[in-house]
């Protein structure tokens, strides 16, 4: 019996991961926490049974355990409630699903612990990539990449040599706005951006999509990950997203990993490394598909990835500014007080606006994550 926690376990990766749990009789939950969804929430508790369970707010913990009252559990708040999650003895493999910055500190709190960790809160790495993965070397842990990118370039550097790498190719869909020009991009609505033509996620990560913010993410991410320099990174838009990302090799030779756009793979492989279990769902039918494309990205009308580029050159403390004024965009944009094309602009603004650290502990992330709201806040 393989006993797993969750932090996210309400959104897109946490209930993705819970149907993988229902379909593997040997994997347990120990332990879930999530923002606010307190009716899914006790659905997933008497599901499941964990021991531990955490909302963000005391007010919802109170009325969650008011609810759970019949059930053996204990209810924890906030970080708290995060922390003890990710350092729950018995757990032995931490699913970090949960959005934002707010995922470094019960990260670290695990892997001290030496929980293997099953990564799908890309900010942590994005901001925090120079502590995490030194520390998870020096505790023996492994990082196991969920996102689907990144599973795949770990997926094709199984059985190679990682010191004849030459490059990491991470393959983007181009969202629901590919080929559109800055002029048709001025009239785009929050309903637009939300159709992405591949993939169901979460609202942020759809809208990250279509502003090419996230492949920018994935980039940094995908440097701590792999410890390659950024310019042997590339960028590829293959917008019919059955190739998830490659990895090319000194002699030329590229590996590969293509399947249907289905976030459980990459989360199931993560859970039960290395090993690969059956899974349920559709196949790629080479015969049906017919043919992929792919296309270099247009950095200047989605200034998004260009800006995620000059982020990750500079370091230190810019990917932070970066990822936390892209946050306070796109929930300014969610919530209809600014325009698609700002979201950008609003980053460029942080980021000409700060003055970097070097090599940020945790409470100057942090901290420069709150001085970057404010700045947006001052503004908007």
């Amino acid at each position: 019996m393989k006993k797993i926690a969750i932090l996210g376990s309400t959104g897109s990766i946490g209930t993705q991961t819970l149907e993988i749990v229902r379909d593997n009789p040997d994997l347990q939950v120990v332990g879930l926490a999530a923002g606010a969804n307190i009716d899914l929430m006790e659905k997933q508790v008497r599901e499941f049974k964990p021991r531990l369970v955490s909302l963000r707010s005391e007010a919802d913990c109170r009325e969650l355990k008011a609810r759970l009252a019949d059930m053996e559990v204990q209810v924890i708040p906030d970080m708290e409630g995060l922390i003890s999650i990710a350092e729950m003895e018995e757990a032995e493999i931490l699913v970090t699903a949960i959005v934002g910055m707010i995922g470094i500190r019960p990260t670290i709190a695990a892997i001290n612990k030496k929980k293997d960790i099953a990564l799908a809160n890309k900010e942590t790495l994005v901001t925090a990539g120079h502590i995490i993965m030194p520390l998870a070397a020096k505790m023996g842990v492994s990082i196991l990449p969920v996102d689907s990118e990144h599973s795949a370039i770990f997926q094709s550097m199984q059985g190679e040599n990682k010191d004849r790498v030459s490059k990491l190719l991470i393959t983007a869909s181009g969202g629901p706005f590919r080929g559109w020009t800055r002029q048709q991009l001025e009239t785009v609505q929050l309903e637009d951006a939300l159709k992405h033509p591949n993939w169901a996620m979460g609202s942020k990560i759809t809208i990250d999509s279509a502003t090419l913010v996230n492949k920018g993410l994935e980039v940094m991410e995908a440097k701590w990950l792999f410890n390659v320099d950024l310019d042997r990174i590339q960028v590829v838009v293959h917008p019919q997203s059955i190739i998830h990302s490659m990895v090319e090799y000194v002699d030329g030779g590229i590996m590969a990993q293509l399947g249907m756009p289905d976030m459980k793979l990459p989360i199931q492989y993560a859970l039960f490394y290395p090993d690969r279990r059956p899974m349920a769902g559709k196949r790629v039918d080479f015969y049906e598909l017919g043919s992929i494309t792919f296309e270099r990205p247009d950095m200047e009308t989605f200034a998004g990835l260009r800006l995620a580029m000059r982020a990750a050159a500079a370091g230190g403390s810019v990917p932070t500014v970066f990822n936390a004024a892209n946050e306070k965009a796109v929930s300014l944009f969610q919530n209809r007080k600014i325009r698609f094309l700002q979201i950008p602009e609003i980053i460029e603004m942080c980021m000409d606006h700060h003055r970097k650290i070097e090599n940020p502990d945790v409470e100057e992330i942090l901290s420069t994550e709150q001085e970057t709201y404010e700045l947006i806040r001052s503004k908007f």
